[in-house]
């Protein structure tokens, strides 16, 4: 088996550990294991896909994984360091946990020989009354330590204060360490750096409920070469919902990273060998133009998440917008998302190609675009038209929906069919 630990920090997945040594001992050994993930929103992203990564890796290597959507703590919201969160009602809370359950076991899977374990945090919660939280959980903390966790003190430490609501938030997950350590014997919790002193507090509240050890990991916030957060894409998180996130656009997120960054996130995101990192490292550093790490990375990660067929959709319609693939053989779907982020406007049947050339921003005036079509430097659809007097007929607009415009071999706009 292995110990799996070597592995994780070679790819850059360890930040902090409660004790390395005694980790590394017990990792020798299949241990139990959990990560917890709540629906603060209706899908999981990019940085949830982190934590998953490292799930994957810890069962590969023998280890049982048990995957928690916090239907209770869901409900609650862990304490942001800015403002109180909006409580979401029950109903919505109970939607998101079960779409964001499927993601796990999407991406975690529930077969083969070593398969995970799925929890709902609610199922033992609910039933606890506020008399025997008080009692048999609220005694193990003790204020001092808590007024200390870093987004904590920054919300008593401005104006609106922090409520008791999200104050208690760190009592309920520790509570989920606790429970999983008593029914599956768990001694492993996993997280992001951002949330080291919840997960501790999760293995103080073991050691003063049961007089044991129990471990804790967390990995590093992932940044680019400019210290930026990834998985931000135009001001917005990358989700991993198709309806949220495009596969199309997944695809283009990973496969536009810097080169400073790329070989870094193939180490986190994929389980490609150490020799062929290196050798994408080294295409990087001799190659740069092909950009065959990024390609790989995006490829991986798409197939990860939204599956091959998907993958093969998003690979079908890049190549065609750029003219190596048939437009016209796309889905409808696919097509909407591959054309989504371009430049464009609205555009009715039976206009002059001219005017869908400067109401797309692809030509300043219509002298300009009766010379590019001249010169055969416009395409509909990937077909050259040289024709000035061409008009963007029914047929143009695949699917009832848009008509690709090029100017040359780079320049792209979308003229989307206008509806009467």
């Amino acid at each position: 088996m292995g110990n799996v630990l070597d592995e994780l920090t070679w790819r850059g997945l360890v930040a902090q550990t409660t004790d390395e040594a005694a980790l590394r001992k017990a990792l020798d050994k299949p241990l139990t294991v959990y990560c917890g993930f709540d629906p603060t929103a209706p899908s999981l992203h990019f940085g949830n896909l982190v934590q998953l990564i490292v799930l994957r890796h810890l069962q590969r290597a023998g280890h049982r994984v048990v995957g928690l959507v916090g239907g209770s703590t869901g409900l609650i919201g862990d304490p942001r360091p800015s403002s109180e969160r909006v409580l979401k009602t029950k109903e919505q809370t109970a939607q998101d946990t079960e779409r964001i359950a499927q993601q796990v076991r999407r991406i975690l899977g529930a077969g083969g020989a070593n398969p995970p374990v799925f929890v709902n945090n609610l199922d033992w919660t609910a039933p606890i009354s506020a008399l025997d939280f008080l009692r048999d959980y609220g005694k193990h903390f003790r204020v001092n330590q808590m007024v200390k966790k870093d987004a904590v003190a920054a919300r008593l430490n401005s104006e609106q204060g922090i409520s008791y609501t999200e104050f208690s938030y760190q009592i309920l997950q520790a509570l989920d360490y606790l429970h999983l350590f008593r029914e599956f014997g768990c001694t492993l919790q996993t997280g992001g750096q951002d949330q080291w002193g919840n997960l501790t507090a999760g293995a103080d509240l073991i050691g003063r409920a049961e007089g044991t050890s129990v471990h804790v990991l967390t990995t590093p916030l992932l940044t680019d070469s400019a210290g930026e957060k990834f998985g931000k894409s135009a001001g917005n998180a990358v989700w991993l919902d198709p309806s949220m996130t495009s596969p199309y656009a997944f695809y283009q997120y990973w496969l536009n990273v810097e080169d400073a960054s790329v070989v870094m996130l193939l180490k986190v995101f994929t389980d490609l060998s150490r020799d062929r990192i290196d050798e994408l490292a080294h295409q990087v550093a001799e190659e740069p133009f092909r950009r065959t790490a990024q390609k790989i990375l995006a490829a991986e990660l798409t197939t990860l998440v939204h599956g091959s067929a998907a993958m093969e959709a998003v690979r079908a319609a890049s190549e065609a917008l750029f003219g190596k693939g048939s437009l016209s053989e796309l889905d409808a779907g696919t097509l909407a998302d591959a054309t989504a982020e371009l430049p464009g406007g609205e555009i009715p049947e039976g206009s002059s190609l001219i005017d869908a050339l400067v109401a797309c921003g692809l030509a300043d005036s219509r002298n300009t675009a009766r010379r590019l079509l001249k010169e055969g430097g416009v395409s509909v659809n990937n077909e050259k038209i040289v024709d000035p007097d061409a008009v963007l007929s029914e047929t143009d607009f695949l699917h009832g929906q848009v008509a690709l415009l090029k100017r040359g071999r780079k320049s792209m706009a979308a003229a989307r069919r206008l509806r009467a």
